[in-house]
């Protein structure tokens, strides 16, 4: 596999200068660059493989965390269940 020089670099720039101008170039690499950085917010919001930016997942992993502060046994119960019981212990 070949690594790609500066001469290389240089000569893709030019091409990219030559189709967008020089205007949108600053425009197009602040594009790029905000889709990568949500794409690394995304990532990291992840919790444990389950699908990203899903505010029920964040929820339930944050009641069964409180859930395992407070000694509540989380496994084999709903989410229901470990709020209640979440609620009882307040009480």
């Amino acid at each position: 596999m070949t690594t790609v020089g500066a001469t290389e670099l240089l000569i893709i720039l030019f091409i990219f200068l030559l189709l967008f101008g020089a205007s949108r170039l600053p425009r197009l690499a602040r594009s790029v660059g905000e889709a990568q950085s949500e794409y690394e917010a995304g990532r990291k919001e992840r919790p444990g493989g389950r699908e990203s930016g899903s505010k029920e997942v964040t929820e339930e992993v944050a009641l069964i965390e409180a859930a395992k502060k407070l000694g509540i046994k989380t496994e084999g119960k709903t989410v229901e269940e470990i709020a209640k019981e979440i609620l009882e212990s307040k009480e």
